[in-house]
């Protein structure tokens, strides 16, 4: 079945129970005639998140539902599904809903289509209408402009969740706690290309969000001075050659 798979959707969920059903359909609806899988990872939520998946199995063949024992956060909910995964491309959206399912096919078409750069291994949407609050806004344009300072990485929303990324890729890049914060300069670090895409954004619909801004300020500014050692610290040979 892996030689068949185009696609693998990987989504990490924490207490989305009210977001859950509504979201597989979506994906299932968008990707309607293409062989795929679509993995939920529940990060140990204390709602019915894992039982609601749980009772979607029967009704979409193509669900896998994967749980964590204990909640080890959204780049290691993301991380165990990849690891799982077996298509060669990897989708991502957020599990709260406001990314849209819908762009999932034009992001794969932009990253498979004949004429992309060899080096090409990821293609990350860009919200071009956000539909949060202005605090929430705010807050992640000020993140956002202080790490594309520091990091060079030509990315302007790196919180955006849904992108595509070809599976060996994203196991060659380093992992640690929120790294999907940083797909685009660990991707460079690399030696890869990343391009990004106007995507679709919408209000969450069930539930609260599981980050605050000054959480979300607070681990960036403590991860954007690890990230920025690390890719300092990186040595790319250019490829090797078998003699």
């Amino acid at each position: 079945m892996a030689d068949t798979l185009e696609f693998s959707i990987v989504v990490p969920m924490h207490n989305e129970a009210g977001n859950a059903a509504g979201l597989v359909d979506e994906i299932a609806t968008a990707l309607d005639g293409r062989a795929y899988e679509m993995i939920m990872v529940d990060d140990a939520s204390s709602d019915d998140t894992r039982a609601v998946l749980a009772g979607l199995k029967s009704q979409y063949p193509a669900l896998r539902v994967l749980s964590h024992r204990a909640n080890a956060g959204q780049s290691r909910a993301i991380r165990t599904g990849v690891r799982a995964a077996r298509g060669r491309v990897i989708g991502t959206l957020d599990g709260d809903g406001q990314n849209d399912p819908a762009d999932l096919p034009d992001l794969y078409r932009s990253l498979t289509r004949a004429d992309a750069p060899a080096d090409l291994v990821m293609v990350m949407g860009r919200r071009a209408s956000r539909k949060d609050t202005a605090w929430k806004r705010f807050g992640s344009k000020f993140a956002n402009a202080i790490r594309r300072r520091m990091l060079r990485d030509d990315c302007d929303d790196s919180g955006c969740g849904i992108k595509v990324i070809k599976r060996d890729a994203y196991l060659s890049l380093p992992y640690f706690d929120h790294m999907h914060r940083y797909m685009p300069a660990l991707v460079k670090a690399e030696g890869y290309a990343a391009e990004f895409m106007d995507v679709n954004h919408r209000p969450r619909g069930a539930g609260t969000s599981n980050y605050t801004n000054f959480g979300r300020l607070w681990a960036a500014l403590s991860d954007l001075r690890g990230v920025t050692w690390l890719i300092r610290r990186r040595r790319n040979p250019g490829g090797a050659d078998e003699l």
